[in-house]
């Protein structure tokens, strides 16, 4: 199995959750009329997408030169943590069974897509785009915290530091997921957790909007809890990436939320100036087009 037969099985998987969480979540009567009047929202929601995607392209680049300039300027922080918190990780996973490795290997890898592409769909359906326009805010924060604390800080996983203790769970119960996982992560790059810190952002903001979808609310939360769970009892994050994970999702979620109006402002100023008013004009005639 390759590289794009893995990222196919995950697109099939979330493709197929997806429209049955809209149902449950939005309801069919609210979903139908709000597809019947997607392309106007598409429009106004063009450029928080745009820029989101620019944040990602930014980050895919930076990977691979980030992880080399780390090791010039960043400080190797594996010991201390190590140090901080001890056999933890490993006291985890010492409770592991095969039920429990194959239902948190399966929210580490499609739980996780899902939790972060499902807001993404449900604001965009909703009539006030300022709950999309948060969640993508609250993404450009996490993913831009993250780089740069992966340039600052060295970490191993506990996978990688205490191999006799903490096994790669993950990668033995389905080892071909570490061609998917190689492409978006290395192994110094663990602090923090940016499953954990996206998650339980998308979990904070399900909150802070439940009047919208209520029953989004207690999905959101389990799956980031699982989430959250899983990148430890997998060994690939420590409890202090979990913990410092948390932090940086409640500070991006206020962030978003205290200075929505102007990161919006920002996120269009941002596509306009980085991608072109033309480029910004065709999309929004492509959209207005029958």
């Amino acid at each position: 199995m390759n590289l794009m037969e893995i990222f196919s099985e995950v697109v099939v998987v979330v493709s197929v959750l997806l429209p049955m969480a809209l149902l449950f979540v939005v309801g069919p009567s609210r979903l139908w009329t709000a597809l019947s009047d997607l392309r106007p929202k598409l429009k106004e929601a063009a450029p928080g997408f745009m820029a989101l995607g620019i944040v990602l392209g930014i980050n895919s680049i930076a990977r691979d030169t980030g992880n080399n300039l780390s090791w010039i300027v960043g400080v190797n922080i594996t010991g201390f943590i190590h140090r901080l918190e001890g056999q933890f990780v490993a006291n985890l996973q010492s409770m592991a069974t095969p039920t429990l490795t194959s239902y948190f290997s399966a929210i580490y890898v499609f739980g996780y897509t899902f939790l972060l592409v499902f807001p993404l769909f449900a604001y965009l359906l909703h009539d006030d785009t300022q709950p999309l326009y948060e969640t993508v805010a609250a993404y450009i924060i996490n993913y831009s915290v993250g780089l740069v604390c992966y340039i600052a800080f060295v970490a191993y996983g506990p996978r990688n530091l205490i191999p006799e203790l903490v096994k790669p769970l993950l990668y033995i119960n389905w080892p071909h997921s570490q061609l998917l996982t190689s492409e978006v992560n290395t192994n110094t790059n663990v602090f923090p957790s940016l499953h954990t810190s996206m998650s339980v952002t998308v979990a904070l903001l399900s909150y802070r909007f439940r009047d919208i979808y209520r029953r989004w609310v207690p999905i959101a939360w389990m799956l980031a809890i699982s989430v959250a769970i899983s990148t430890m009892y997998l060994g690939i994050h420590w409890l202090t990436d979990v913990v410092v994970g948390t932090v940086l999702a409640v500070i991006s979620v206020v962030l978003a939320a205290r200075f929505g109006d102007r990161l919006r402002r920002g996120m269009n100023r941002v596509t306009n100036d980085w991608i072109g008013d033309r480029a910004v004009a065709y999309v929004r005639r492509w959209l207005q087009n029958d």
